[in-house]
Formats: C-alpha cells, sequence, structure tokens
C-alpha cells in the first residue's frame, strides 16, 4: 500500500514525524510531500501568483514552497510514480473541529486528495492550552492513530468524501475510546483580536484563537472531543444545501 502524507505545519513539524510512525505500521511504502513552512489556516488556497518550487530532502521526502493543496497537486502530477493508495494529512498540531474545518489547511490537503478520487484522512492533536508551541503532547495520536486508520482505511470511500480524525489532549493511555460523530460548531467571531505597536510606531494585529464559544450539541467531534474520545467525523466535498434549492428556486420562477 503506497501511503502520501502531507500537512500545514511545514516539512519539519513534529506531527509529520509522529504520523510518519502510524503510516510506518501500516505500510513500507511511505512518501512526503509537505509545504516547506507552516500553513496554518491556508484552507483550500492554491497558489496561482507566485512560482511553486519544489525541493527533495532525501528519497521520497520532498517539500514545496506552497499551500497544502500545492503540495498534495505537486505529488500527484510530478512527485510520486503512480497515485497512492491514501492520502494521510497531518498529524496538524491543534484541533480541527466543528469549525475549524472551513479554514483547516490539513483537512483542505485531505480534500485536494478527495477530489482527486484517493481515499484521504485528516489528523489532527488537540492541545488543552495556548502558548505551548512545539511542546505539543501527541502521545494520544501515538498511540491511537494506526488503530483508527487501520478501521477506516480498506473502506469503500463515497464519490468526494474523506474522514477527519481529531485525538484528545489526554494522555493516550486515558483516551476512553472512539466516537463516530458529526461536525459541531463553535464561533470564532468571539475570538480575541490582538492589537499593538510595531518598534517603528505603526499598529498590527494578530489573530487569537482563545476566547471560542464552544457550542456542544449532541454526538458531535466537540463533544468526543471533550468526553475524552478519538473524534472521527466524515466529510462531503459537495456543500450545497440540498433544504434550501426549492425554496430559492421558487424566487426565480415566472
Amino acid at each position: 500500500m503506497r501511503i502520501l502524507i502531507t500537512n500545514d505545519d511545514g516539512i519539519n513539524a513534529p506531527g509529520l514525524y509522529v504520523l510518519e510512525k502510524i503510516a510506518a505500521q501500516l505500510s513500507d511504502d511511505i512518501w512526503i510531500c509537505a509545504p516547506s513552512e507552516e500553513q496554518s489556516g491556508a484552507g483550500h488556497s492554491l497558489t496561482l501568483t507566485r512560482p511553486v518550487r519544489l525541493r527533495e530532502h532525501a528519497p521520497r521526502r520532498f517539500s514545496v514552497t506552497g499551500t497544502p493543496t500545492d503540495s498534495v497537486t505537486m505529488a500527484l502530477r510530478k512527485v510520486l510514480p503512480e497515485p497512492p493508495d491514501v492520502i494521510l494529512s497531518g498529524v496538524n498540531r491543534g484541533a480541527n473541529l466543528g469549525d475549524d474545518i472551513t479554514y483547516s489547511g490539513t483537512v483542505s490537503a485531505a480534500m485536494e486528495g478527495a477530489l482527486a478520487g484517493i481515499p484521504s484522512i485528516a489528523l489532527s492533536q488537540v492541545y488543552s492550552k495556548e502558548g505551548v508551541g512545539n511542546n505539543v503532547d501527541f502521545s494520544a495520536a501515538e498511540q491511537w492513530g494506526a488503530r483508527v486508520l487501520k478501521q477506516i482505511i480498506g473502506m469503500d470511500f463515497a464519490p468526494r468524501t474523506l474522514v477527519n480524525v481529531n485525538f484528545p489532549p489526554i494522555k493516550g493511555d486515558e483516551v476512553k475510546g472512539i466516537r463516530v460523530v458529526r461536525q459541531g460548531f463553535h464561533d470564532y467571531a468571539r475570538g480575541s483580536l490582538v492589537e499593538s505597536v510595531d518598534p517603528r510606531g505603526f499598529p498590527y494585529f494578530w489573530f487569537g484563537l482563545h476566547g471560542i464559544e464552544h457550542t456542544l450539541g449532541h454526538n458531535t467531534d466537540l463533544e468526543a472531543i471533550a468526553e475524552g474520545h478519538v473524534a472521527v467525523t466524515p466529510l462531503q466535498v459537495d456543500l450545497t444545501h440540498d433544504a434550501s434549492l426549492a425554496a430559492l428556486a421558487a424566487r426565480f420562477e415566472g
């Protein structure tokens, strides 16, 4: 089984090495193509206004001067001799829960794989407090990653779908189990905006991620993580709200 690994935290991110170890429990045919620098929050963006450069660091290990989407595109079109059997994106440093997925480069890399018809899975390690830098505890992902992937890889993925996996912010031996849940909702509108002045006297702003209102719903990814479970959520690329089609069409009739 050929596995392509990517992420949005960059080629040197600790979570990428964690995912390599997880993938090595499943296959010895592993390829890596990830952004050269951190691209958190890049979403499903594609680089169109500047050149994208590809660098080979070692056999089957490449970086791209672009976004996670660029990395998957480059891997499929230039790096791999044949398409992979599965694409794994992560392990992200931080949660990709609820509305996070609309911003997430990690999830978007898996989404690009899904658009190419390849089974794709995003993996993220939730942490409990801000300011930890690279000192995130990945033990939950390390202990549960292969166990989760073995159940997902090989299943029949519906066209244009992917799977989003989040590991709770606790030690691996404290995880209570795995739950398949729907996407939840939390409000970024109440996140912080840090304002300050640079050494030259000009104001600048920094978007903060704390102070978010979490709306826990029944059987959501947010609820599963809060209760100490690994959250597994199937996602679809089709964003059409079917229930609104008839009502909207009626506005244009006659």
